[in-house]
């Protein structure tokens, strides 16, 4: 798969080094020196590293634009982002276009209408990330989808929880929640009905509030 990243800085620099080391291919723009330095001092090669404009037609067509599976803007400047996803996905056509928000205010104009499929509002996240400490025992939202009305969270199986070895098909789960994969220590499975839910497993499930709070009940210590 053919990644563009627009941004050099930490994340840009990390989002790079890991799909590469997945075995994708990953291009990462940017034109600030020092940006380009760490760059290269974190180990991305010289072939993987693209020097100028991410808003720059041109230097997008040359990087192979046309050709990629996705474009991820994460600047430091929100309207670079924005620019550089439209460009992206009205210009370009690109199929998954991901925009990060520096400024919350500005989340409201990272949607599809601006080009972006996928918004990582970093304070938004970790705002939820902090509510959820405090409000849920047993659960961590690692990223909310669908303008915030959805979430991917990470439930944790309490050992006094009312549902520990019972299977997957006893429980009752509620309509608007996906099991996405149950890990144990190295061991990851994907779930179905006959899966035996254990004390100190992790889920990760996919849902909308409402839902959550219910699978803090049923995965949670309970009442």
């Amino acid at each position: 798969m053919k990644v563009i990243i627009i941004g050099g800085g930490q994340v840009g620099g990390y989002i790079a080094n890991l799909l590469i080391e997945n075995g994708n291919d990953a291009l990462v723009i940017e034109y600030k020196e020092k940006a380009l330095q760490s760059l290269k001092k974190n180990g991305l090669k010289k072939e993987n590293i693209v020097i100028g404009d991410g808003t720059d037609a041109l230097l997008l067509e040359k990087a192979g634009v046309r050709r990629c599976s996705a474009f991820v803007c994460v600047t430091g400047n929100d309207e670079t982002n924005l620019a550089a996803a439209m460009m992206a996905k009205f210009e370009y056509d690109v199929p998954k276009v991901i925009a990060r928000v520096n400024n919350p205010k500005n989340a409201w104009l990272f949607n599809a209408g601006m080009g972006v499929d996928v918004r990582i509002n970093q304070a938004d996240l970790i705002g939820h990330m902090i509510a959820d400490e405090m409000n849920y025992q047993s659960i961590m939202t690692l990223m909310r989808l669908s303008r915030g009305e959805y979430s991917i969270v990470r439930v944790q199986v309490d050992y006094h929880s009312p549902n520990v070895n019972k299977s997957i098909a006893e429980i009752k789960l509620p309509d608007n929640v996906l099991l996405i994969a149950i890990y144990e220590d190295d061991t990851m499975a994907i779930p179905h009905g006959k899966t035996v839910i254990r004390a100190g497993q992790h889920i990760l499930a996919f849902a909308d509030e409402a839902a959550v709070e219910e699978l803090n009940q049923i995965f949670g210590a309970g009442e």
